[in-house]
């Protein structure tokens, strides 16, 4: 049998690290992903040395079994393994993992290319790569991560095509086209925007820059040192098994009066956040996405404190300002970008002038407006059905894509932040892990049990062959 993996960031990644194996019948395992950000992703592949991570050194191993990984392959002490390290340093531990399992593993292919489509072909998958190539394949995983930015509502289409309006802040180093003086709008308040402001800050930048999202909110900080970990008490556990949003809410808000930290009772809510999702109907979903999303996330995805610290330092001499409020149109003017802006709670809306306007609304796993090739193909093929909240793809309870039809397709897995309609919490470490930790698990079970009924095993060099027979080769 051979499994093939799309998309060789953090959870591709993982997840053939975890299937590779040296023993001579173990499955065949393909992973395939675009050469730029190949093994880090976009998230570690795509970053600048100021951009630092938010979560701390000891808590990132990418194995399920040793959290402490990542410190220990950079041979870290106490005061390192809590620290926020660059996030280029993390993205150098995916690769050496990467490569070190590709070393040890007689199963493990790796391809450097852009998968374009998969087609059905009786109880598998044909893979067509984007020199024209294809392969076999029995299982396919999806893992692409984030999908690439739309376009903003609002702009117009002269600007989208302009200079001044940049859509995405890492690609082609778009930031460094900005005069130091200019003045910048950031649409977006949360990490992607920290990271924007620092990557500005790095480069001299003494121009404006205005920050707007709906609801005006920046990512809280982490503590200088961890909070103490806790039990959550009965009456949070009660509505987390009740599935009840607004006693959940009254719980919480009771605990936080009584801790030293508020910290502590969000990371006591991790394990569970998962099956409490799960177990929201459609319309209980859709009024926490409206009106806590925001505050969940600012309050769970949190800055590193060198970071909060140089946003405060910005907002205190006035360079940077937040604020509340929709961007509603914007074009392009002879010298400017001009904006439509509604502040949050009025009806006026005000005109304002911007050298550049550059998106910054964080993770996209709307596959119904991506420009995603491969995710698009399958979604107009019919063989993905979009979340109903535009939070990634429908799958069934073994992670398997349901179709157009309200079908299964079996043997097309997904994994990562496409699965957050399903679970909602699906793009950290910690949980990202576990979860591939889980699939592997689930195709080495499928795996043994088709072994009797399938072709002989295939070893990386017929995947070459077929290569060659593509025409990719």
């Amino acid at each position: 049998m051979r499994i093939t993996i799309i998309g060789a960031g953090f959870s591709g990644g993982t997840l053939a690290t975890l299937l590779a194996s040296e023993n001579d019948g173990a499955t065949e395992v393909c992973l395939v992903g675009v050469p730029e950000t190949f093994a880090r992703g976009v998230a570690y592949g795509e970053t600048r040395p100021e951009h630092v991570l938010n979560v701390r050194a000891r808590h990132l191993g990418a194995d399920p079994d040793n959290p402490e990984e990542f410190a220990e392959w950079l041979h870290l002490g106490p005061q390192g393994r809590e620290a926020f390290l660059p996030r280029l340093a993390y993205g150098e531990y995916l690769a050496d993992r990467l490569d070190k399992a590709k070393a040890r593993a007689g199963n493990l292919t790796l391809l450097r290319q852009e998968v374009i489509a998969i087609n059905r072909i009786g109880d598998g998958f044909r893979v067509h790569l984007d020199d024209g190539s294809y392969f076999a394949s029995d299982r396919v995983v999806l893992a692409p991560g984030a999908l690439p930015p739309q376009r903003l509502t609002g702009i117009g289409p002269r600007l989208a095509h302009s200079p001044r309006y940049i859509g995405w802040p890492w690609q082609d180093d778009a930031l460094s086209r900005i005069e130091p003086t200019a003045r910048v709008l950031i649409v977006g308040t949360g990490l992607t925007m920290a990271d924007v402001v620092a990557s500005l800050a790095r480069r001299g930048h003494s121009g404006q820059i205005v920050a707007v999202s709906r609801h005006g909110l920046l990512p809280q900080r982490h503590l200088d040192s961890p909070s103490a970990s806790i039990e959550l008490p009965p009456r949070v556990q009660h509505a987390l098994r009740e599935h009840d949003v607004r006693a959940l809410l009254a719980a919480l808000r009771s605990l936080t009066r009584v801790l030293p930290d508020w910290r502590s009772a969000v990371d006591a809510l991790r394990p569970h956040t998962q099956d409490f999702w799960r177990g929201l109907d459609a319309g209980q979903r859709g009024r926490f996405l409206r009106h806590l999303r925001s505050h969940w996330e600012v309050a769970r995805h949190r800055l590193a404190p060198q970071v909060a610290d140089q946003l405060d330092a910005l907002t205190a001499s006035g360079q940077l300002t937040v604020r509340a409020g929709r961007l509603l149109r914007a074009g392009l003017r002879p010298h400017s970008a001009e904006v439509l802006l509604r502040a949050r709670g009025q009806e006026q809306a005000q005109v304002e002038q911007y050298d550049y306007v550059v998106r910054a609304t964080g993770l996209d796993t709307d596959i119904l407006r991506t420009t995603h090739p491969l995710v698009s193909h399958l979604y107009e093929a019919g063989l993905l059905e979009t979340d109903p909240h535009g939070l990634g793809i429908r799958v069934n309870d073994r992670w398997e894509a349901i179709d157009r039809e309200d079908a299964e397709v079996p043997g097309l897995y997904c994994l990562g932040p496409l699965l957050r309609g399903h679970l909602w919490e699906i793009t950290a470490v910690p949980e990202l892990r576990t979860a591939a930790r889980r699939l592997a698990q689930q195709l080495q079970d499928s795996g043994t049990a088709s072994a009797g009924r399938r072709a002989p095993h295939r070893r990386n060099g017929e995947l070459v062959r077929e290569l060659a027979m593509s025409g990719g080769l």
